[in-house]
């Protein structure tokens, strides 16, 4: 029989939780040393409870659970501080990054340089306008981490990328030299790909094909069931 695990004070973030029976919550969280976990915060709907107000998105814990099943028992939440709070747009990319990381990221897969990346993508959307860009470098890094990078400094032939050539990005290949539209490709300049190797998302051409290029790629991996706040975000425009 397997031997019930103890963790303590682990770094972590609440991804999503929902409630559980009449007074519990089923908490997703991301953490450290261990990545994507499943814990059941027994009790912490009751107005006593030592969880409450502290099992929310975004701000960084240190949590205790035990357990030897898939759904562990969080015993303590401690709450760390440090963070700006998230607000209007940059809160709704917030939960983009928490649906992405709950879609893509199997549970018990520790992902500890993802866990950083996460923790100063939160801060930098809390301080930072320029939301395009800290979402598509986590974009890029998520798809790093789980094998899956983007080709973004060679064609499929292995010649460097042209800044002032144009390029159709085909799933499953990479750049090729355009040769016009084809299905499940998306059409961009040398330029774009090179920003998107160095992290440069300033230029307003770059912005647009690299949103373009990871929509395709992310939702590739996703499969059929589209995201719910890629939607909401969509709702939003059309007010």
């Amino acid at each position: 029989m397997k031997k019930a695990e103890r963790f303590d004070s682990k770094e972590a973030f609440v991804l999503h939780s929902y409630p559980f029976r009449e007074t519990s919550l089923i908490v997703e969280a991301f953490s450290l040393d261990l990545g994507r976990v499943a814990l059941v915060a027994r009790g912490a709907r009751r107005p006593a409870s030592s969880f409450r107000g502290l099992l929310l998105p975004f701000q960084p814990l240190l949590l205790s659970w035990y357990g030897k099943s898939e759904l562990r028992t969080l015993h303590r939440a401690e709450w760390q501080g440090g963070h700006p709070r998230l607000a209007g747009m940059a809160l709704i990319c917030g939960l983009y990054l928490n649906e992405l990381l709950m879609r893509l990221l199997p549970r018990d897969d520790a992902h500890e340089g993802l866990f950083v990346n996460y923790r100063e993508t939160l801060q930098a959307m809390g301080r930072d306008a320029d939301l395009q860009g800290i979402l598509r470098r986590f974009e890029v890094d998520l798809l790093k981490e789980m094998g899956y990078a983007p080709i973004l400094d060679a064609d499929v032939r292995g010649k460097p990328i042209e800044p002032e050539r144009v390029y159709t990005y085909e799933l499953e290949r990479g750049p090729v030299p355009d040769e016009g539209a084809t299905p499940n490709s998306v059409r961009l300049t040398g330029k774009t790909l090179l920003d998107m190797a160095c992290g440069n998302y300033a230029d307003a051409a770059t912005q647009q094909q690299s949103k373009a290029l990871m929509r395709m790629l992310i939702n590739h991996h996703l499969g059929a069931q589209p995201l719910h706040t890629r939607r909401l975000l969509q709702d939003l425009q059309k007010l």
